[in-house]
């Protein structure tokens, strides 16, 4: 084999590919519920709308993008997140003229040149929710509330919810002069010194230590909150509190993007160390002006679906991936090699009746032995075999064997399909 995945790039194969399917779908599932619809949108855009939508002085857009000229020389930028192109696509398709707030949701890889590290990939995984035209508080509490739940239905456990507000264009001037003042005092390297002119917030999300030990006194912008970006945390921890979503105030928290307004909040997870955030979002209120639209307020969240992987493996431990594997039933053909065409047939007419019905279910191929096809059932992962042999076909039943107690018996092949839904049922239960 002459070629390897670039580096940093987070691939899934059988069986872990499982989990991220389980952490995607738990996702998917929650956002419908809550009545969001699916969006795809573009894997790059123009890179115009990164440095305008993220910021110029964000580490994404300095240091980051993977960017490049294309053949008609437009400069392009592999997506890096996703609220930015979500709302180009929103405001370009006129979403935004309809029935608000626009909720949509999506997923799939994005793109950030960085140090490779567990948790933390070049190319990586995230899952996307915004709800774009509202400033409800309601709506943020809903957000907060839809990922809570999707990582609930995964059995985590070991996460916390972190929430702060960052204010508005009307307070965040008064604190950003405070936190400046505070800041050109402390003994800082010359690039973190440029970053306190052009945004002084990102020195707060710089994660070296010795620069967060030297910002531990810094002010907090909750003492800066002008009346209605109060009024408006106040009522989202309200809201949360009602919903019975656990939470702790986190007056340092900002985020690495700068379109980032009132709402922020963050979910950390206890097991990952360095790389502990599965997911976070805010409000971006003023975004929509940024990239040339209009007026048009916002909330949503991005969860890094790899860390989520990391996550449940580190809650579940051995048995992540066995309780991941996807099989039920496991069909192993038997009988005389001039009948094998005969059993196999029928053998995958019973397993494709299975699979209409519900369960999850596979075959042996091939020209497998009993020994080695009830291997390939053990690896399956599935519950119960079935074996369909000369006599079997001859008296119309299949052989069901419990994979975990040995036992077995035979079972009318007109009848087996209910059989198997309700001992799989009666598992389940």
């Amino acid at each position: 084999m002459s070629f390897q995945a670039p580096k940093g790039v987070s691939e899934y194969v059988p069986p872990r590919s499982a989990l991220f399917t389980e952490a995607r779908s738990a996702f998917t599932q929650s956002a419908r519920r809550a009545c969001y619809a699916d969006v795809e949108t573009a894997v790059f855009e123009d890179t115009g709308l990164f440095v305008r939508g993220v910021g110029e002085s964000s580490d994404v857009v300095r240091k980051e993008m993977y960017s490049f000229t294309d053949r008609g020389g437009r400069d392009i930028t592999l997506r890096p997140e996703f609220t930015a192109g979500v709302l180009r696509s929103v405001l370009e398709h006129n979403l935004h003229k309809g029935a608000l707030p626009v909720k949509v949701f999506t997923s799939g890889p994005a793109f950030r040149y960085e140090r490779p590290q567990a948790g933390r990939y070049r190319q990586f995984y995230q899952f996307d929710l915004e709800a774009i035209g509202t400033e409800d508080p309601a709506v943020d509490a809903e957000t907060i509330a839809v990922a809570y739940d999707a990582y609930q239905s995964l059995g985590l456990t070991q996460f916390t919810l972190l929430l702060n507000s960052l204010g508005d264009k009307n307070c965040r001037p008064a604190y950003r002069a405070a936190l400046q003042e505070f800041l050109r005092t402390l003994d800082l390297d010359e690039e973190t010194r440029q970053r306190i002119e052009i945004n002084p917030l990102r020195v707060l999300d710089d994660k070296r230590p010795q620069v967060r030990a030297q910002t531990a006194n810094a002010p907090y912008i909750v003492d800066y909150l002008c009346g209605e970006c109060k009024a408006h945390h106040d009522t989202v921890r309200a809201l949360l509190t009602r919903l019975n979503i656990p939470f702790e105030d986190a007056p340092r928290l900002v985020r690495g993007l700068d379109y980032y307004m009132r709402t922020t909040y963050e979910f950390d997870h206890a097991l990952l160390g360095a790389q502990s955030g599965i997911g976070g979002g805010g409000r971006y209120d003023g975004l929509s002006e940024d990239i040339g639209g209009p007026s048009l307020p916002g909330i949503g969240f991005a969860v890094g679906l790899d860390r989520i992987v990391l996550a449940i493996e580190s809650e579940r431990g051995a048995a992540a991936l066995s309780a991941a594997t996807g099989c039920q039933v496991f069909g192993v053909p038997l009988g005389d090699p001039v009948l094998a065409n005969e059993v196999h047939a029928d053998m995958l007419t019973f397993i494709t009746a299975l699979r209409r019905a519900g369960i999850r279910a596979d075959m042996a191929f091939g020209s497998r032995g009993l020994k080695g096809a009830m291997k390939a059932a053990d690896r399956s992962g599935a519950r119960f075999a079935v074996l369909i042999g000369t006599e079997e076909r001859k008296a119309a039943t299949v052989r069901i064997k419990d994979l975990q107690d040995g036992d077995q018996q035979d079972v009318a092949a007109a009848s087996a399909t209910d059989w198997l839904l309700r001992k799989l049922g009666e598992e389940a239960e």
